[in-house]
């Protein structure tokens, strides 16, 4: 079949397609086995043509950004991964129009430098645009949903466009997550003019933040756990004393008992297992239930 596909894909210009790519390098877990088929789309165009082919062959692949919140198996995945690596960012006035694969923090100093306000939270959310879109990724009391005023997506051999209000965005949940046939392939959004000193020393301050409360020099893949109605999953976790506990590579971290890192040799098996049991424990000792916010494949 991958012979099939990479015939089809062949005259697609800016694809880059590998065979027995191995997961763990695009990955911020740096975990996960061989991927039969990797494409990776360099442009929205070549995204766009390639989704097209495979829509036509009757393939879903999987969508793959930054792979900030992605656990793939160790074993070898059978799925065609599409990673979107487009990272085109255009302005015009107030609004910032960007490809999917742009990442996050990029598209926050880019509105920086030129004066724009609202995208500053962004600057250490280490997933994409279309990631960022899909989660409504948000940090220091600002959220995706504050500023986006439109998407462009793919789905069943066409493109389209949401507004503002059809992304039914809420609490790390969005249109795109409750429907995962369509993917995201560029976005609009409307900031404001703003002192570039005062943006610039916020996103300083969030940075400096999140150096000192996060594991940032251990691979992981962010929060766990979705915050749960009237508590802090972090908090739960460290009441339960598991704070630092390790299953084979994979502990929960010493500086923040909501992130889950990569030791060193920690496999897919490892995460899952200490997910686990960390679902167990807290519910067992505190009765709330932790609901998995990392896509595990």
């Amino acid at each position: 079949m991958n012979d099939k596909i990479i015939c089809a894909l062949s005259d697609v210009h800016n694809l880059i397609i590998t065979e027995n790519e191995l997961m763990s390098k695009h990955t911020t877990f740096k975990i996960g086995g061989p991927a039969k088929l990797f494409i990776d789309a360099q442009t929205r165009d070549a995204a766009t043509e390639a989704l097209t082919i495979l829509f036509d062959l009757g393939i879903s692949p999987y969508i793959l950004g930054n792979g900030s919140n992605t656990l793939f198996p160790d074993t070898a995945y059978d799925t065609p991964v599409l990673k979107l690596s487009c990272n085109s960012i255009k302005m015009s006035g107030e609004k910032l129009s960007a490809d999917a694969g742009v990442l996050l923090p990029v598209l926050s100093s880019y509105a920086m430098k030129n004066f724009l306000t609202g995208l500053e939270f962004a600057q250490g959310i280490p997933g994409t645009v279309g990631g960022g879109i899909v989660m409504n990724s948000g940090a220091y009391g600002g959220e995706i949903s504050n500023t986006l005023i439109s998407s462009t997506y793919f789905h069943k051999g066409k493109v389209g466009t949401l507004s503002t209000s059809e992304h039914e965005f809420a609490y790390r949940n969005s249109f795109y997550k409750k429907h995962n046939d369509y993917i995201i392939l560029s976005a609009n959004f409307k900031l404001s003019k703003g002192n570039q000193d005062e943006i610039s020393e916020m996103m300083r301050d969030f940075g400096a933040r999140r150096r000192e409360k996060q594991p940032l020099e251990f691979p992981n893949a962010g929060s766990v756990f979705k915050r749960p109605v009237g508590y802090f999953a972090g908090a739960l976790i460290e009441q339960c004393g598991l704070k630092g506990f390790s299953i084979g590579g994979a502990s929960v971290s010493p500086k923040h008992a909501g992130f889950i890192v990569n030791n060193g040799g920690a496999t897919a098996d490892d995460v899952k297992r200490l997910i686990n049991h960390i679902q167990e424990t807290v519910l067992k000792e505190t009765g709330v239930s932790l609901e998995c916010e990392i896509c595990m494949l």
